[in-house]
């Protein structure tokens, strides 16, 4: 009843690694396009194709999008040291960053974000509360110190984000890897099930579609989620940071 799926990274991409892969149990791969170029993903598509039928053991193929990436902007010193209690601002100011206030090039979180909402920065060495929201700038007051540097990622836990799941970049990633002719797509961020919706409509039945549960927007729509794709994976993305935290609480 159990399945294994192994991730591809550069150390397993070669394929005297993959074969041994195969032969130790793994049921199927993934490829995180996050980190993969097509070029890269339809080696690996075809590696794997040909060791399944060399050693008679089928392995499925699952490529996962990036989904919507959330960054801060930069720095004037290349990052700043943020301490406990202070109050520090997100912006739609491009210019440089210091210790007060950063630009979010991101106007939909800005117009979404509401006081008492958690803002995780660099996968949650940082943690931060709104205490103020206007439509071009959050005020917030740090409660987990720490340093953040140039286009460090942004999780909002709390706060439901009015954008699709899938970017453009995971629309032309979901062509290639449907032209590839994986099994799988798995869908990053999901909130809705119209994000899965959307996926399907464009993958026209050539692939399955997997849902990715790391946000608890996710959580709270998870019956319709669950109708709407072929499987669900439990992610270690904002959902698992949301649960270290409520865990060291």
């Amino acid at each position: 009843r159990i399945k294994i799926l192994a991730t591809l990274g550069p150390a397993s991409e070669d394929r005297e690694t993959l074969k041994r892969l195969v032969e130790a149990g793994a049921d199927v791969f993934r490829i995180n396009m996050s980190h993969a170029s097509h070029e890269t993903m339809r080696e690996r598509v075809r590696v794997i194709r040909e060791l399944s039928k060399e050693i008679g053991h089928e392995v499925g193929i699952l490529v996962d999008l990036q989904g919507p990436k959330l960054r801060v902007g930069e720095f004037r010193d290349g990052g700043a040291d943020l301490v406990k209690g202070q109050t520090f601002t997100l912006d739609n100011d491009r210019k440089a960053g210091d210790a007060r206030r950063v630009h979010l090039p991101h106007p939909e979180i800005l117009r979404s974000l509401e006081p008492g909402h958690v803002v995780l920065i660099d996968d949650g060495k940082v943690r931060l509360h709104i205490t103020d929201a206007k439509p071009t700038r959050a005020t917030a007051v740090v409660d987990v110190a720490g340093r953040v540097s140039n286009r460090k990622g942004v999780s909002l836990p709390d706060t439901e984000i009015p954008v699709s799941a899938m970017t453009e970049k995971d629309r032309s990633d979901l062509e290639a890897a449907l032209d590839a002719g994986v099994d799988w797509i798995a869908v990053s961020f999901v909130q809705r099930a119209d994000d899965i919706a959307d996926v399907k409509k464009l993958a026209r039945g050539k692939a399955l579609v997997l849902a990715k549960i790391e946000k608890p927007q996710a959580i709270a729509r998870l019956e319709e989620i669950m109708e709407a794709s072929d499987a669900l994976m439990v992610a270690r993305g904002d959902l698992g940071v949301r649960s270290e935290e409520h865990t060291s609480e």
